[in-house]
């Protein structure tokens, strides 16, 4: 009998901090409580996932205001079931016909894209935004942001992670005028409890609501009208006249001619399942060059989250991440031989470089994809200094994704903070910064071109099972995203854990590579190791080499996943966000 019972509590999964949301019809999961609660109104309803996602990432822009920009990135994944393909929008400006490189180097002393003005390209978010709703969508884009609208006009109470940031970046907000009256009205960091309001960015949502309702047409014709006021209208006229008596590069031009793309997603089989990443003007490939390398290990024959298991992960991501430094960049200047980055026969190949009881002691030279015996040098002379002591991480970005009752699935990771170029007089719009991760290094694949993106670091993704929508999933997190997105993904397929234990599972992240956001800091070795793997496994991996900095699990620095699942069995949403942030998920 006692044997019985030891069996039986043996098979109890272990607890998470928070239920695994399950629902029939839909799910929502996002970086903030608030912007789920918003998709799930959508939801309920009758509008499908791009509704509701559209509605979700908008209002995050409102409630993540330090990390996320109403004008700013936002990569989008959407699979409509009824067309039963992936789609990707390429949310993600480029730099002005009149970026000076020359100027950008002498503003950043060579070094790196300066933090100003100077680092903005156009942006890409609502661009992205209405094509989705053209497109794919149902609602009008008055039902879609009027709650960003909402909770910027009447505002939301300040919570732990958006005071401590803004408290944290102070001195950066106060540089401009209206960056230091809306993230400092007191003077000071809000504090937790306070109430935000934007109200600049609540008025500029509703000329954007007004152009849709004054335009006289159908549907299509009213979401095109708001648009074009952004882009070809009065908007862009106060961001392109902004820039011309500040110095900056963006003309109206600029901003008139820009179009989303809607492109086909990457993909790679992994055990059975097919996974969807954005191409690679992102660093989504890092994810599907690590799965393909994993794939060739018995991952479940490894005990989980073991020194084993964190040693390999952390080889194969260094392996991914030696490829995405010497050749992933804008494939529209970039030749990135992609398909065979991701193939089977160079995945078997980068299996060979890893050695279970040693540690790449610093980022590995990149592999040669296609066996073309042209490879590229490993880090470039920008990239060699090798900083000691704690890193500090950005706090860029969030995510949200949904599933609906059709089975449509949306996946966005949306990004750019408010405190490193000055928000336009006015309009509470920080306009997009990513300029800050591409280089300044001639020959390197993220070299800032006129016209070109920069490399980007938010990448959703999507998993597929037998041809059904399996999984939607993404993080904030710069470069650890790809990181968690893996090693939740494999909790979840290899070792059958319930998406809110996934996302809640201690992880490793690592650092060994020139950091995406400028001044691209680069820690040789470095693995981030959660706590919670515990002494015995720090220890073996300090001893295998690994350069470990031990990270508390909460709050968040190692990303901060959100996830939903569709059951292949029973068609059941199971939905989990990561308690590491203020992230939630619902399902009904």
């Amino acid at each position: 009998m006692a044997e019985k019972k030891r069996a039986v509590k043996m098979a109890v999964p272990a607890p998470s901090f928070r239920p695994n949301m399950v629902g029939r019809s839909h799910a929502a999961s996002s970086g903030h409580y608030l912007a789920t609660l918003a998709a799930m109104r959508v939801l309920d309803r009758g509008g499908n996932a791009v509704d509701a996602g559209v509605t979700a990432s908008m209002a995050l822009s409102v409630l993540q205001p330090d990390m996320v920009s109403f004008a700013c990135v936002a990569p989008t994944l959407i699979y409509m079931k009824e067309l039963g393909k992936v789609v990707s929008l390429a949310g993600l400006g480029y730099w002005p016909k009149n970026t000076d490189v020359a100027k950008l180097i002498a503003a950043g002393n060579g070094k790196a894209v300066p933090e100003n003005l100077l680092r903005t390209v156009i942006p890409a978010a609502p661009a992205t935004y209405i094509t989705a709703l053209r497109r794919y969508g149902t609602i009008s884009f008055e039902e879609a942001a009027t709650p960003a609208m909402e909770l910027a006009k009447n505002g939301f109470a300040v919570y732990p992670l958006l005071s401590s940031n803004i408290e944290y970046l102070e001195n950066s907000f106060r540089r401009w005028p209206d960056n230091e009256r809306i993230f400092l009205p007191k003077g000071r960091a809000p504090k937790v409890g306070e109430l935000f309001v934007q109200e600049d960015l609540a008025k500029t949502i509703g000329r954007l609501i007004q152009a849709e309702r004054d335009c006289k047409g159908d549907r299509d014709r009213k979401l095109a009208a708001v648009h074009d006021y952004f882009y070809r209208g009065p908007i862009a006229r106060e961001i392109s006249d902004y820039h011309a008596a500040h110095g900056g590069f963006m003309t109206f031009d600029d901003l008139a001619a820009f179009e989303v793309p809607v492109e086909d997603s990457i993909s790679v089989n992994y055990r059975g399942y097919t996974v969807h990443a954005c191409d690679v003007w992102c660093q989504g490939i890092v994810l599907l060059e690590s799965l393909k390398i994993l794939e060739g290990y018995d991952l479940k024959a490894i005990p989980h989250n073991s020194a084993d298991y964190a040693h390999l992960i952390a080889a194969a991501l260094n392996l991914a991440f030696a490829d995405r430094e010497a050749y992933v960049g804008d494939p529209k200047f970039v030749k990135v031989p992609r398909d065979a980055m991701i193939s089977e026969a160079y995945a078997r190949r980068q299996r060979e470089r890893i050695d279970m009881q040693k540690a790449f002691s610093r980022l590995p030279d990149p592999g040669d994809p296609e066996m073309s015996g042209r490879v590229p040098g490993g880090l470039t002379a920008g990239a060699l200094a090798s900083p000691h002591g704690l890193s500090r991480l950005s706090q860029d970005t969030i995510y949200n994704c949904v599933v609906d009752r059709w089975g449509n699935g949306y996946s966005a990771t949306t990004s750019d903070n408010a405190s490193e170029t000055p928000i336009i007089p006015g309009t509470g719009l920080a306009i997009s910064s990513r300029g800050c991760q591409s280089r300044l290094e001639p020959g390197h694949p993220a070299e800032v071109k006129a016209g070109k993106r920069p490399r980007l670091t938010p990448n959703p993704a999507m998993a597929f099972k037998d041809g059904q929508l399996f999984m939607t999933f993404g993080t904030p997190g710069g470069d650890q995203q790809s990181q968690g997105m893996l090693q939740v993904f494999l909790n979840v397929v290899d070792h059958g854990m319930t998406v809110q234990q996934a996302v809640e599972s201690p992880r490793v992240s690592s650092q060994s590579f020139p950091n995406s956001f400028a001044p691209h800091a680069y820690y040789p070795g470095r693995l981030n190791v959660e706590e919670d793997f515990g002494p015995a496994v720090i220890e073996e991996l300090r001893r295998r080499g690994h350069d470990v900095e031990v990270w508390p699990r909460f709050p968040a620095a190692n990303a901060a996943v959100c996830a939903i699942k569709v059951d292949p069995e029973t068609g059941l949403r199971h939905a989990g966000a990561d308690p590491r942030r203020e992230g939630y998920a619902l399902a009904w």
